[in-house]
């Protein structure tokens, strides 16, 4: 598995562990052996370590990403899951699962381009895999109004949608696709509940006794009108609420 420290990796590390797997992970750096997870040293950014760690290995996770990170991300992102992909072929892994975001193909936004040239590079690759596109994470919208919070006033289009995933649940579903054959197919999943992006900041002040005032801005051109399209969500998925993950982090 890359990525296993990450939001997602977090969540998704003792599942996989609860489900009876061997976990290997793979981090840049060493790292001391925690519990039953098995970690080597690798990185996809220049294909260091790739092959001794997919040594062995069945199935493939591959988690890892560098968002909004310059040169690097695209090193990550994309030339490190082509690097990965060929790396997995040669090992003769028989699965590779790749979360992605839900969207990402309607939206015209820069690090969405990037995802999409991922998933177009795992599928011409010789590895089978799935993808599973996953909505927004809780933590991301979280941490989204935080910002928007110090700034003294949180800013929402009304019109868009927003369907948020605990992580925990997106890692449930990952468990499930890893145990399953490769599909070759791109799936989604998301969160229980569709808001609208004003609901969800009220939802959000209400959560940790904030008071900020809410201000209605339509966002413009093509990026707002695929946002109140509806590009960001899909059906429902997963079972924690925006309010329960509220309630669970700031009660």
């Amino acid at each position: 598995m890359t990525g296993a420290t990450g939001v997602l990796g977090s969540a998704l590390t003792p599942r996989l562990v609860e489900a009876g797997f061997e976990v290997r992970a793979a981090s840049r750096g060493a790292r001391q052996a925690r519990g039953p997870v098995e970690w080597v040293v690798a990185d996809i950014a220049t294909g260091a370590g790739l092959d001794g760690a997919l040594a062995g290995v069945d199935t493939v996770l591959h988690l890892a990403a560098a968002p909004y990170r310059g040169r690097y991300t695209r090193q990550v992102d994309l030339e490190g899951t082509r690097r990965l992909a060929d790396a997995a072929a040669r090992a003769g892994v028989e699965h590779l699962v790749y979360p992605s975001i839900v969207g990402i193909d309607h939206v015209p936004w820069g690090y969405f381009r990037t995802k999409v040239a991922a998933e177009e590079a795992l599928a011409a690759s010789a590895v089978p895999w799935s993808i599973v596109r996953i909505t927004q994470f809780h933590d991301f919208v979280d941490r989204a109004f935080t910002a928007m919070a110090r700034l003294g006033v949180l800013v929402a289009d009304r019109g868009v949608p927003v369907q948020p995933v605990d992580p925990r649940d997106a890692a449930d579903r990952l468990v499930e696709q890893a145990g399953r054959a490769a599909s070759r197919a791109v799936e989604v999943f998301g969160g229980p509940q569709v808001l609208s992006f004003d609901e969800a900041a009220r939802c959000w002040l209400e959560g940790g006794g904030r008071r900020r005032p809410v201000l209605p801005l339509r966002i413009p051109g093509e990026l707002g009108r695929a946002f109140r399209a509806g590009h960001l969500t899909t059906g429902p998925g997963g079972r924690t609420t925006w309010r329960e993950f509220l309630h669970e982090n700031r009660g």
